[in-house]
């Protein structure tokens, strides 16, 4: 009960009710922040569980586009005993990819399972000039992280994200796109059955945010609900904190070759088969709604 109502609680100060200095004061002024120019560090941050198969699409993306006018750390949170994704970053692990450096971060299911503990960790300990912050199912394709680099040059916003997205339709577990990857490989997908999606702000998948900022507060770091290990793969309501706290809904840039995989069934999802089926078919009402309000 008394978590249902921190989590109330932030929903509400995350829309604007409450001064965000109050909970993060150590943002740095925009003066203050690198506004760094020539070759870039950027760190991409996932995390998977029982999401090997769209996993492998989005580290095949690197192989297959590497980036080539910025450095690359892809960060990937997962636990040991999904067996799958160990599997799969022991594969990649032997992609030897210019401009790309891997690093798994193994953590405790629990710890997994709420992303900001992941997140923060990553944002406080990074070196990198800016860190992407993004789920496991998206990928960077034709362009994306070259043209990314051009376009941070000398910046020094809090938050950018990409203008427009290409994503598919809610895929299920039989799809061919999915079944294609339950052994480790490098894939390639079929672009044609991707359309056009333009997010208004800086979604959980596309939070770009400059390595300074990361550094000086973290991922939701003084909210202790967004930093409490959990039993189940918790609702992600922090991405919307973490926009409150940095004082940012995200700048759009067009940045190219940004595609996400759409699913009906989540891999976190836990509980009775019944419980699972509610849920998936309320993902699929709130897609078509989405979908139909554009």
């Amino acid at each position: 009960m008394f978590d249902a109502l921190r989590l109330a609680f932030y929903r509400l100060a995350a829309k604007g009710w409450v001064p965000a200095r109050w909970f993060e004061p150590d943002l740095p002024p925009v003066a203050a922040r690198t506004a760094k120019t020539g070759p870039l560090d950027l760190e991409i941050v996932s995390h998977c569980w029982n999401y090997s198969h769209f996993l492998a699409y989005q580290l095949s993306s690197l192989v297959l586009f590497p980036p080539t006018r910025l450095n690359v750390t892809m960060t990937v949170f997962y636990a040991p005993e999904d067996t799958r994704t160990a599997q799969l970053l022991e594969f990649f692990s032997t992609q030897s990819v210019p401009g790309v450096t891997w690093n798994w971060r193994a953590l405790p299911r629990q710890e997994l399972f709420r992303r900001g503990i992941g997140r923060n960790r990553a944002a406080l300990e990074t070196r990198a000039d800016w860190v992407w912050f993004t789920d496991c199912d998206l990928m960077f394709r034709d362009d994306c992280l070259d043209t990314l680099a051009e376009l941070l040059q000398g910046r020094q916003d809090t938050l950018i994200f990409p203008e427009e997205e290409r994503t598919t339709d809610l895929l299920a577990e039989d799809n061919p796109m999915l079944t294609a990857a339950h052994e480790p490989a490098v894939l390639d997908i079929d672009t044609g059955s991707f359309t056009v999606k333009r997010p208004s702000k800086a979604t959980g998948p596309l939070q770009i945010a400059h390595g300074d900022v990361c550094r000086a507060v973290g991922y939701c770091r003084h909210i202790a609900l967004y930093q409490q290990p959990s039993e189940q793969f918790a609702k992600c309501h922090e991405d919307r904190a973490f926009r409150w706290l940095v004082q940012s809904q995200g700048e759009p840039l067009p940045i190219p070759g940004v595609y996400r995989i759409r699913h009906i069934s989540k891999g976190r999802y836990t509980g009775s088969k019944a419980n699972t089926g509610v849920r998936t078919a309320l993902r699929r009402l709130q897609s078509r709604l989405r979908d139909h309000n554009g």
